[in-house]
């Protein structure tokens, strides 16, 4: 099935080695980082709503607030691959807004030229509202609270990414081991989170597709799976 690439990419790097009983202690480690966060995603409420009369106007989302707002997405998504929505790596997240290349977990948007000043009256809350129904699902009633007050979401532990977060850490407890498949799917709905953030913060005209792009790499460019169930190969044209 053809598709053009999404102009969000969200990729997380599963760590072969995963300690056992980490994840057990990782909502303490991580208070540090959810504290800068919620300060962070009020800030990036504040540049959103600027930007929307940035956009009416001139068609244009200010490259510098741009810029803070796919720093406030990257630093959350790299706490959440580190804590409970992927458990993926035990490598401590870094205090940043930047982009760090060798952290495992990444996050890119491309910059939009001009953004449409009729979308913007609606997309993010007409548009978006059947993504936020399924997205509700996936993250819980913490992406009920962002869409309707602007606060953190990517902290609670509700909805099926937590659920099935949970399952992959008592297996890896008891195993030393965390399922492929299960990752693979954990990383399909947290970049389906991701790209409706991006689009109802504003960021893109591009709506969100209703599928699972799964495992810790984007899919290549003209290529989608057409199934969830994990792909093992490249499939010939």
């Amino acid at each position: 099935m053809e598709t053009d690439r999404y102009p969000l990419r969200l990729t997380g790097e599963l760590s072969p080695q995963l300690s056992r009983g980490l994840w057990l202690v990782k909502w303490l480690l991580a208070i540090p980082h959810f504290v800068v966060l919620f300060f962070l995603w009020i800030a990036l409420v504040v540049v959103s709503v600027v930007a929307f009369f940035a956009i009416l106007f001139t068609r244009r989302f200010p490259r510098v607030l741009f810029e803070f707002n796919v720093g406030v997405l990257r630093w959350s998504w790299r706490v959440g691959f580190y804590a409970y929505s992927a458990l993926g790596t035990d490598r401590y997240p870094p205090f940043t807004l930047k982009d760090v290349s060798d952290y495992p977990a990444r996050l890119e948007i491309d910059y939009p030229a001009s953004l449409s000043r009729r979308l913007v009256l609606v997309k993010w809350w007409l548009l978006a509202l059947p993504h936020y129904l399924v997205v509700g699902v996936f993250a819980g009633g913490g992406w009920a609270a962002w869409t309707g007050t602007g606060t953190q979401w990517m902290w609670t532990s509700g909805g099926l990414v937590g659920l099935l977060v949970f399952f992959a850490g008592v297996v890896l407890l008891f195993t030393g081991r965390y399922p492929k498949s299960l990752y693979d799917f954990v990383l399909g709905m947290n970049r389906w989170v991701f790209r409706v953030a991006a689009y109802g913060a504003l960021m893109t005209d591009t709506y969100p597709p209703f599928r699972l792009d799964m495992g810790g790499d984007e899919p290549p460019t003209g290529t989608a799976p057409e199934t969830v169930a994990p792909i093992p190969a490249p499939v010939n044209a």
